[in-house]
């Protein structure tokens, strides 16, 4: 009796073992991440590979990018893919490729941020790995104010400061049309290259009125990629009217006009004098 036992526990093991060498091996690896680092409130494109579907007892596969932080899907999409077994094998491949297009939360902190994909082949337990995504946030943020304004020359001077952490370059700053600010003239202004916390400025042609204007800051960021930022632009006469500079420029030019007129006048009053002497 004891021998019949142990015979079928000997059985039950063995068989145990032989599921075990002949089950579905599969293996997952993130591919390549598009782009690198990935930008909070942007889209990622993620390719992920499986591995080892040349073995026999690999059934249909079912593939879950899991929905979580700090990604996010379309409505109405999801991350669960499904494969079935007629269609991997018929072109004799061995491994699948399988591409993602998702967004990146916006409030994604930069550095490595895990993401958690599931696989499994049919009737076997499924596969559980984890993956980071590379974040940064290389947006630029800018602070931007009416620095002068000329009335006699209708010139607008924009003082622009980088306020984020990473550096842009070919930055340019357009005034788009709008009625609160008439351009006269180019309505872009390329500045170039800012670095962070760096300021510059632009000047315009431009009648503006009292309120607020629109300036559009287009630049490309440090993985190359050109964007643009929407800026709101206060303008107040009052803090460019009855200046003493304003004065005091019109006081010179009065008295280098009655100076010209007085020498012209002295010039002719000479001339004058001296052919009456010659006569």
């Amino acid at each position: 009796m004891k021998k019949d036992v142990m015979l079928v526990f000997l059985l039950l093991l063995s068989s145990g073992f032989t599921l075990a060498e002949t089950a579905c091996d599969l293996d997952v690896t993130l591919l390549n991440q598009d782009p690198y680092p990935a930008v909070p409130g942007d889209y990622v494109k993620l390719v992920f590979q499986i591995e080892g579907l040349d073995s026999p007892d690999c059934n249909d596969i079912t593939f879950n990018l899991l929905a979580d932080y700090p990604i996010e899907f379309n409505p109405g999409e999801s991350g669960l893919r499904t494969f079935k077994k007629v269609d991997y094998i018929k072109d004799y491949e061995t491994n699948l490729l399988i591409p993602y297009e998702v967004r990146i939360n916006e409030d994604a902190l930069d550095g490595a941020n895990p993401i958690e994909v599931r696989v499994q082949s049919q009737n076997d337990a499924p596969l559980t790995k984890t993956f980071n995504i590379e974040v940064d946030d290389v947006r630029a943020n800018f602070e931007i104010y009416v620095k002068d304004y000329d009335y006699a020359t209708h010139e607008l001077t924009l003082e622009v400061l980088n306020i984020a952490e990473a550096d842009v370059e070919a930055l340019t700053i357009e005034i788009p049309k709008q009625g609160s600010i008439n351009i006269k003239g180019a309505n872009r202004v390329v500045v170039g290259d800012l670095d962070s916390n760096e300021y510059t400025t632009a000047e315009f042609e431009a009648v503006p009125s009292d309120g607020e204007f629109k300036v559009n800051m287009i630049y490309s960021d440090i993985i190359n990629t050109r964007r643009s930022a929407e800026e709101t632009v206060n303008f107040d006469s009052s803090y460019f009217t009855d200046r003493k500079a304003d004065k005091k420029t019109i006081g010179i030019g009065t008295y280098i006009f009655w100076a010209v007129i007085v020498l012209l006048i002295g010039w002719w009053g000479i001339r004058k004098f001296q052919k009456k002497k010659k006569k």
